[in-house]
């Protein structure tokens, strides 16, 4: 266990030298509240007997529920394509309640600028509505992430103006937008002042201050924010220590980043993907390959992956020092599968011991002669020429490659008419291609196939074919793959994949037979299923049966455990889990 009482060892030795006592007062992560937008209540009004009767009988044809993402949707988009006027007039016809949630979800959607701002002066001309902390802060960020900071700031002071609450999420938004746009006296006078207006600072508040102080290298003063920080009870999450290791990395201090790489996961905060991406891209300028290899090791264990031009930068950085870049690409597979469809054409070697017509085609697909292959496939079919396995499996990965679907069919036609069996590599290739132009029965045949071969496509693959097969209204097509599984592969998966495509096709009734059948075949229920389960009755308009099973949902959140978790379950919440 790591003491409290280190911090002031620790600041001793970072004034000087940053990294070596980062290993010190490392704590667990502490879960922040996030702010809830104003809960209006409405007022219960006596109704008359006119009114209650009309409203017995509107309840025989109720109006459709309009779904918030809906409205916000409806509202962008007469923002983005229509002129102000248009826009307006259309604004005051919708049946809208214009209160705080519904104006800065609006406005996080990043309508044109100056019509966000057309539309947030708008909206304060609405009966009943006022302007709040929510609004005036997002229309700031909207300003600030623009690097318009002047009308940032008369933003800014009109929320004063009007006596709107200025809270820690507005301070430490302003301050970080002004720190960008290079006015760091004002950043640091506004942190004095939210402080002294008795703002408690947040970790995401210290956090982006320590990054400021870092960028202007004043290593002694964010050491004392730090030691603020840890001083008030706040503890450091991921964010926090990435600024921490981005800056011992920079200046060439890979030693002490690294420790404190190891030492937060012991502190139970776990790196995510942004800050492997960050270290590895300035691991990548000095050819640090070293701790590239320690922070890759993490990534595999952890499925996470590079963004494209960071991979290129650690590729090149790899390449310089002499060392193998294998580990890389094993992290990084999609990209070099990329690179190689796109290196020199494959050269298949010409066995002697096949027989003529296979070498023809090999040389064939050699030169990517595929319109000569396609001419000899038919030929071969009618007098009954037999190739080899791989060589039809060849052509098919080829065109699949290539996105010609003709000359893939044409491929898997002549196999199935010769009875010859093609290898998965083929298959998988055949069913990526009909999913991307939308040929469903070809998908399901084409899996009836593999099934009767014995192959496995695995619980990943398995689930997200199930899956897009429902988000293309294919839902008697999705069943019919999972009917096809053998049942030790039908795991929670596979079933919560089911699950979603009778949602997506509008089969509420079909989607809660499958879960009564999952909990009945004895398949655990994880939280990737309830997560679909609760999304698909909401979309249904299922309000009862959405209440009983968010209950249950709250139930197995209580009592579940973070150990013995089985690969299917992991795949299932990182597909389904929201």
């Amino acid at each position: 266990m790591f003491s409290y009482h280190t911090p002031h060892r620790f600041l001793k030795k970072i004034k000087p030298l940053l990294g070596q006592v980062l290993t010190k007062g490392f704590t667990s992560l502490k879960t922040t509240k996030h702010r809830k937008p104003i809960n209006y209540i409405r007022q219960k009004t006596n109704k008359s007997r006119t009114q209650k009767s009309s409203t017995k009988k509107n309840d025989n044809n109720p109006e459709p529920k309009i779904y918030s993402r809906e409205k916000i949707t409806k509202i962008y988009n007469i923002l983005k394509y229509s002129i102000w006027d248009s826009a307006q007039e259309q604004l005051d016809s919708l049946p809208t309640k214009w209160d705080s949630y519904t104006v800065t979800q609006v406005l996080k959607t990043h309508p044109p600028m100056e019509k966000a701002w057309l539309f947030f002066n708008w909206a304060s001309t609405r009966k009943n509505f006022k302007h709040d902390q929510y609004t005036y802060t997002t229309m700031c960020d909207i300003f600030g992430e623009a690097n318009r900071i002047s009308s940032m700031m008369y933003v800014f002071s009109r929320m004063k103006d009007e006596k709107v609450k200025v809270d820690v999420v507005t301070y430490t938004s302003i301050m970080h937008w002004l720190s960008n746009g290079g006015d760091f006296d004002g950043a640091v006078s506004l942190w004095e002042e939210m402080k002294a207006k008795g703002c408690r600072p947040t970790v995401v508040s210290y956090t982006a201050f320590m990054k400021i102080l870092f960028g202007r290298e004043k290593v002694n003063e964010a050491a004392d924010v730090y030691k603020e920080m840890l001083e008030s009870g706040v503890k450091p999450n991921c964010y926090t220590y990435t600024v921490l290791m981005e800056y011992l990395a920079s200046s060439g201090k890979f030693d002490e980043a690294l420790e404190i790489f190891d030492k937060m996961q012991e502190a139970s905060v776990q790196p995510d993907k942004a800050t492997c991406n960050i270290l590895i891209e300035i691991s990548c300028k000095p050819g640090e390959t070293r701790a590239m290899t320690k922070i890759l090791e993490y990534m595999k264990d952890n499925f996470f992956v590079l963004r494209y031009p960071i991979y290129q930068k650690a590729l090149e950085a790899f390449k310089i020092a002499g060392e193998s870049d294998m580990l890389l690409r094993q992290v990084n597979r999609h990209f070099s599968a990329e690179e190689n469809s796109n290196d020199e054409p494959e050269k298949y070697d010409l066995d002697s011991d096949f027989a003529l017509e296979n070498s023809l085609v090999l040389n064939l697909l050699n030169k990517r002669s595929l319109v000569g292959v396609d001419s000899l496939l038919p030929d071969m079919a009618e007098k009954g020429v037999r190739l080899e396995s791989g060589v039809v499996s060849k052509v098919i990965e080829v065109n699949s490659a290539c996105q010609r679907q003709n000359g893939a069919l044409l491929a898997y036609e002549y196999s199935v008419k010769s009875g010859i069996n093609i290898e998965r590599t083929a298959y998988l290739a055949l069913i990526g291609l009909f999913v991307r132009i939308n040929s469903f029965p070809k998908v399901v045949e084409i899996f009836e196939k593999i099934a009767m071969q014995g192959f496995s496509l695995g619980t990943h693959l398995n689930s997200t074919l199930i899956y897009r097969l429902g988000c293309g209204e294919e839902a008697t097509s999705a069943a019919k793959v999972f009917d096809l599984l053998p049942e030790k592969e039908r795991s929670c998966a596979e079933y919560t994949a089911l699950i979603g495509a009778y949602f997506s096709s509008g089969n509420a009734d079909m989607a809660l037979e499958t879960f009564d059948v999952m909990k009945k075949a004895g398949v655990k229920v994880v939280m990737g299923t309830y997560c679909v389960l609760l999304a698909g009755l909401e979309k249904c308009g299922k309000a009862r049966e959405m209440d009983y099973y968010r209950k249950e949902k709250k139930r197995f959140e209580n009592g579940r455990s973070a150990f013995n978790v089985s690969m299917e379950e992991t795949i299932c919440n990182l597909l389904f889990a929201r």
